[in-house]
């Protein structure tokens, strides 16, 4: 049986792919594999993996996310979001697997005023975006098999993101101010998910970078706003500018993606995102 290994298993995105994966009969055998059990900074041990699974497929969601602590540990970001990556990418390419790679809108300077598509230039602002597009450069030197996926403001049930944060502050506060200069779209992991299990199971080999989030535009504030509505909580929410948090590392203003490629090469329809959040939101 053919497998596929999820690097970064019990994150987000992984226990999403669980989910997914878990409803009906795969054509893949899908192996998830934590933190411990496979550390992507760790050649060897991911080597013996591949030499073991001889995988078809790895989806690698495993990334250093802490942004603004990114500031300060440049060493740390670049070696797991850029080095590390070009390793996995190495590897990949000896064994003949296909890489799904987890990418991010942070990779835009966030100047635009009109939806990002795949070839407007990139011009990350953080030390984050900067490690993330490192990756994405490296895995495009040594791999002709992949597909990475900018996605943005990323939630779901699991592990610690906006959503869960919002209703969390709720059983200790009547009033939140949250930003409303930076706009972008909120991503239900699931829905992700189901894209990237849409986009195996095509075996179409379109490789190259797409993006993908949910339909429609917010900001913060907006998604903070509705986040209290589909739960039925009362909140006062203040909008204020992002001048208003100082923050080590710089967010971009804008950062909004442009789905149509996605849409077009692989037939996917990507739900708005209010309707998704209500459905997350119900199921918390």
């Amino acid at each position: 049986m053919n497998h596929i290994i999820i690097i970064g298993g019990n994150g987000q995105l992984g226990q999403c792919l669980q989910a997914v994966t878990s409803r009906n009969e795969q054509p893949y055998h899908y192996t998830y594999l934590s933190s411990a059990e496979l550390n992507i900074a760790d050649g060897v041990q991911t080597k013996a993996i591949f030499e073991q699974l001889q995988p078809s497929y790895c989806i690698n969601c495993a990334a250093y996310t802490a942004v603004d602590k990114a500031e300060d540990e440049q060493d740390e970001a670049f070696e797991i979001n850029s080095a590390a990556v070009k390793r996995l990418a190495e590897i990949c390419a000896t064994y003949n697997t296909t890489l799904v790679h987890i990418s991010t809108d942070f990779v835009f300077d966030g100047s635009s005023s009109k939806p990002l598509t795949e070839t407007d230039p990139c011009n990350p602002i953080n030390v984050y975006g900067k490690s993330k597009l490192q990756g994405e450069q490296d895995i495009a030197l040594v791999l002709q098999k992949y597909y990475i996926i900018r996605t943005s403001w990323l939630y779901s049930e699991n592990a610690n993101n906006f959503c869960k944060t919002m209703i969390k502050l709720a059983q200790s506060k009547t009033q939140l101010q949250v930003i409303y200069d930076q706009v972008g779209t909120p991503t239900y992991a699931m829905d992700l998910a189901k894209c990237i299990v849409h986009i195996i199971n095509s075996a179409k080999p379109a490789y190259g970078i797409y993006h993908y989030s949910n339909e429609g535009v917010a900001s913060w504030y907006d998604f903070a706003k509705a986040v209290f509505e589909f739960s039925e909580i009362e909140m006062e929410v203040i909008p204020v500018n992002s001048e208003a948090f100082v923050t080590k590392a710089i967010r971009p203003h804008y950062s909004v993606l442009n789905k149509a490629k996605i849409k077009e090469v692989f037939g996917i329809h990507i739900p708005y995102w209010r309707d998704s959040l209500n459905q997350c939101v119900n199921n918390i």
